[in-house]
């Protein structure tokens, strides 16, 4: 039997991980009918159905899937491998991917990447933004940025920022004519502007006051999926929003909102860099976190967060 060459089996590994011939080709830089005919010449070689296909979609073989777990170590061993020669080197290089929020993107943007392409030329900096939270580890990527709270508890995580509070807020005008809730379940007998999430389910609005922890599905009849548009709607007295403190800042100070329900909304760790802790750290992660820690670094973000709420 011929063997698989190392190629086949990286291109079999990201079919796998995207779960689709388009994008895993678009990631490796080849055809998908090119990929397509790797993975049946890999089937082939190996003599055994790997991948389901059809139209829509590509899902693993129960043979697929343990082919899978193990050569997965493998891969990552020789990837570490590797690093490993690109610290020998004294400088990163390779391709450094990132997932994260779109407004953590835009953060890193401005305050860190331009200076890391400049120090690190030799570093193919791939930044990947969706709402959705995903596997790094499973979808290939080095690290990914999101709040504290979403970081999975096996992950290492680093500090993009300070802390964020979240504030249900509303016009004086609203307040007026409806009350002001004086607990969250109060909350049922007001208008509420809901937000939609990515996933496409609606927040849960989330409280806690000395150990007690509320997670209410907030009624109303408007539902946006986008922070500061939720800020403009309930300082045209639309009813109360839910938004990050920081995004509310310019109408609380001006008197157009007014926050409700502080002493049930207290700070909770703001985003984090996060990457796996089971494994080597890449140089080129290592670099790109060394800068994002350097103090000129975090203030110029933590200015950034202050002044537009991101």
């Amino acid at each position: 039997m011929t063997k698989p060459t190392l190629a086949d089996l990286d291109a079999f590994a990201v079919v796998a991980a995207e779960r689709s011939f388009r994008r895993a080709a678009d990631l490796i830089g080849v055809s998908r009918s090119a990929l397509s005919h790797r993975m049946r010449h890999l089937e082939e070689q190996l003599g055994v159905r790997l991948l389901h296909r059809t139209t829509r979609s590509v899902t693993l073989t129960d043979a697929g899937s343990r082919f899978l777990a193990r050569i997965t170590p493998t891969l990552r061993e020789l990837d570490a491998t590797l690093d490993t020669l690109a610290d020998d080197r004294g400088e990163p290089s390779g391709q450094l991917r990132i997932n994260a929020g779109k407004e953590a993107v835009r953060l890193l943007l401005a305050h860190v990447v331009p200076a890391y392409l400049r120090q690190y030329p030799a570093v193919e900096l791939d930044l990947v933004s969706e709402g959705r939270l995903v596997d790094i580890v499973e979808q290939g990527f080095d690290a990914g940025v999101r709040l504290g709270e979403a970081v999975p508890q096996d992950m290492i995580a680093v500090k993009l920022g300070d802390d964020l509070r979240f504030l249900a807020v509303a016009s004086p005008d609203y307040l007026h004519r409806f009350g002001t809730p004086k607990v969250p379940d109060d909350l049922h007998k007001h208008h509420c502007i809901r937000q939609r999430l990515p996933s496409g389910k609606r927040y849960r609005w989330e409280f806690e006051r000395r150990g007690q922890e509320v997670a209410i599905d907030v009624p109303g009849t408007l539902t946006l999926d986008d922070i500061g548009l939720m800020v403009d709607a309930a300082a045209d007295g639309l009813g109360i929003a839910f938004v990050p403190e920081v995004a509310a800042r310019d109408r609380l100070a001006t008197g157009q909102l007014v926050a409700v329900l502080e002493a049930w909304s207290p700070p909770y760790p703001g985003l984090m860099l996060y990457y796996p802790g089971h494994r080597h750290v890449p140089a080129a992660l290592r670099a790109f976190i060394d800068l994002m820690k350097a103090p000129d670094t975090q203030a110029s973000m933590r200015r950034a967060q202050l002044s537009d709420g991101r």
